[in-house]
């Protein structure tokens, strides 16, 4: 994996080219969530077609079902859902913590039981994490870390800063086991809402050693404030010269804020997720398409957009496939969010490029102020 950054200035914001062996990635991307080797509602043609350049899959999930057995037959997870662009892979720990009832914490990994039958029990230690992830045939793996929830005190978030720095060398030692491992691995900066622990975590972190970095333990449930600040700190303290990928974060208006802090790389599950609850993004703020003033509007979605969605079909029709709840509705609401997401960070690379960031945050944070004081719901 080479990163080359393509603005003059290696501060934030940055625009960069990300080589994979499945292809090239134009910096800042926003990937979209495939959590069972599929993007909801969407094939991998359309995902193309919005302008999706790498997905994410879940190595605690495809685990589980259909297995790294049957994944491995097709040569990983490009093979086996028909996706030929790059891939990148979170660690599993993430998805354990969310299901803390059903797993144990230890220095030698997560021992869990599946949440599928509640009964098997498995042990995901840094070095089958990596297994796992090499299986899949992911472009970038994530190192096993262990994620915090907010709130959280400062001897608890110094634990498990160090636990995952401890973790994160035997990821490396296993990564580096592989003979002419094509897949690169990323490292995982922790240390909780603390600045003092998010220093030691990035100095400990960069100097274990990895070809890109992510900020974890964000978007766990604290104040935007404080999600903001806390990534600040962090990404001033990565190497310039590595991609920077802020984990599960997250609205919009977060990206656009996030890129102006110097990060390049995002997931989010929320334009996927919301859009099935009927929740669209737009140029004017957030529109709720089951609210009864759509029933008999003939506006498309946003007038401002371009997407299939956009260019085809009105409110009032998108709104009474959601309310007879047609598979269609999903489809086409997918379809949008992903859009809106995928243009913004376009736009944004477009502006960094043209040295033209700034009038670009200002006039996207004045176009959603507008509409939220104008009800877009």
């Amino acid at each position: 994996m080479t990163f080359l950054l393509e603005n003059q200035s290696t501060s934030a914001p940055r625009a960069g080219l990300l080589q994979t062996p499945h292809g090239t990635i134009h910096t800042p991307i926003f990937m979209p969530v495939g959590t069972q080797a599929t993007v909801k509602a969407l094939s991998p043609e359309e995902l193309v077609g919005l302008g999706a350049q790498i997905i994410l899959g879940n190595t605690y999930h495809l685990y589980l079902r259909p297995g790294t057995e049957v994944i491995g037959r097709f040569g990983g997870l490009h093979g086996f859902m028909h996706w030929h662009g790059p891939v990148l892979t979170d660690s599993g720990g993430f998805q354990i913590f969310s299901l803390a009832g059903l797993s144990k914490l230890s220095e030698e990994g997560y021992a869990f039981q599946s949440h599928l039958d509640g009964g098997a029990r498995h042990m995901l230690t840094p070095e089958r994490a990596i297994e796992v992830q090499l299986a899949l045939n992911s472009d970038i793996m994530m190192c096993l870390d262990q994620c915090i929830a907010y709130p959280a005190g400062h001897d608890e978030a110094l634990r498990a800063l160090a636990l995952t720095t401890r973790w994160a060398r035997r990821c490396k030692a296993r990564w580096q086991a592989e003979p002419e491992c094509p897949n690169s691995l990323f490292g995982i900066v922790q240390g909780g809402m603390f600045k003092d622990l998010r220093s030691r975590s990035a100095e400990e972190i960069v100097a274990i050693g990895f070809p890109g970095y992510a900020v974890g333990g964000l978007s766990v449930g604290e104040p935007k404030a404080l999600m903001l600040e806390m990534a600040a700190h962090t990404l001033k303290l990565l190497p310039t010269d590595a991609p920077r990928y802020v984990m599960g974060v997250g609205t919009p208006s977060d990206l656009v804020e996030m890129i102006g802090l110097g990060a390049d790389m995002f997931d989010c599950v929320m334009p996927t997720r919301n859009a099935r609850n009927g929740q669209l993004f737009t140029s004017q703020g957030i529109l709720n398409i089951a609210n009864a003033r759509h029933r008999d509007d003939t506006a498309p979605i946003d007038a401002a957009c371009g997407c299939y969605a956009c260019r085809h079909y009105s409110r009032a029709y998108v709104r009474h496939l959601y309310q007879a709840k047609e598979i269609l509705a999903h489809r086409l609401t997918t379809i949008h969010n992903l859009h809106f997401y995928l243009n913004l960070v376009k736009e944004a690379r477009m502006a960094i490029l043209e040295g033209d960031f700034e009038r670009f945050r200002r006039d996207f944070r004045s176009q959603q102020q507008n509409g939220a004081e104008n009800d877009c719901q």
